[in-house]
């Protein structure tokens, strides 16, 4: 098995992801931001139950010291840094003209910034290490089409799909493979937010806009984070050692790629 570290696992799909891999039998570092520090250690010894070793550790993606910080945390606790799962992520409802410079740099600084450090901090240590590794990152349907309302947050997911082509091509010689999951609507604390400001913009109650964009999906109900955690095991393991540079949806049939 595999020594792994998953970003933003203290709840949602980094929390679903971090479950299945402890359940696969590897061993986990699980982090995420300094105030979200009491649910992440909740998180940890919920998965120390499937009797791997669990660690947990703060940090915020979008500084380097910190994610270089989490990698060499990753190494010291675990021996080696064998999947670098970039889940971190955080989502913004407002039409373009209303979004400041600041707002969209903010969206930028997690979601494309944060990644763009996990992946090339995490190849760093794998190249160090001589026996390749897996890069996984947290992508989106919006990282295929853009949505209205959302435009910043697909911006940045089309930014993590491109790195994504990008890494692959320049570490494969090095036996690393980069791959993306691209979830569609998931039952989660973030969609709840994603609701509640369509809701807002759009006059309707609550529940209303998640139910009519999931109107749109082909096997007819929302995701949960199992699903994609699934999808996050198959690329963590083997049997996907002859793909990379892919950005997967699993989104039930909503984003046809």
């Amino acid at each position: 098995m595999s020594n792994v570290h998953i970003t933003g696992a203290a709840r949602g799909i980094g929390k679903s992801i971090a479950n299945r891999l402890a359940s696969d039998g590897h061993d986990l570092v699980v982090s995420d931001l300094p105030g979200m520090s009491d649910a992440l250690e909740a998180t940890a010894e919920e998965l120390r139950a499937h009797g791997g070793k669990v660690v947990a550790a703060t940090g915020d993606v979008s500084s380097a010291d910190d994610v270089r910080r989490l990698v060499a945390t990753t190494v010291d606790e675990l021996g080696s840094l064998d999947v670098m799962v970039a889940n971190a992520g955080i989502a913004q409802t407002k039409t373009l003209l209303e979004v400041t410079p600041e707002e969209y740099d903010r969206v930028h600084a997690v979601n494309g910034r944060g990644v763009f450090l996990c992946y090339t901090e995490a190849a760093k240590q794998m190249i160090g290490q001589g026996n390749g590794g897996k890069i996984i990152g947290a992508a989106s349907i919006a990282a295929h089409k853009g949505f209205p309302l959302l435009g910043v947050y697909c911006s940045s997911k089309f930014a993590v799909r491109a790195l994504t082509q990008a890494a692959a091509q320049e570490w494969a010689g090095h036996g690393i493979t980069v791959n993306a999951y691209c979830p569609g609507i998931v039952d989660t604390t973030m969609w709840e937010e994603i609701d509640r400001d369509l809701g807002a913009i759009n006059n309707v109650g609550k529940g209303e806009s998640m139910k009519a964009m999931a109107a749109g999906i082909a096997l007819g109900r929302v995701s949960t984070g199992d699903d994609v955690a699934k999808l996050v095991s198959y690329l963590a393991g083997p049997d996907s050692d002859y793909m990379t540079g892919q950005s997967v949806l699993v989104d039930g049939g909503m984003v046809f790629s």
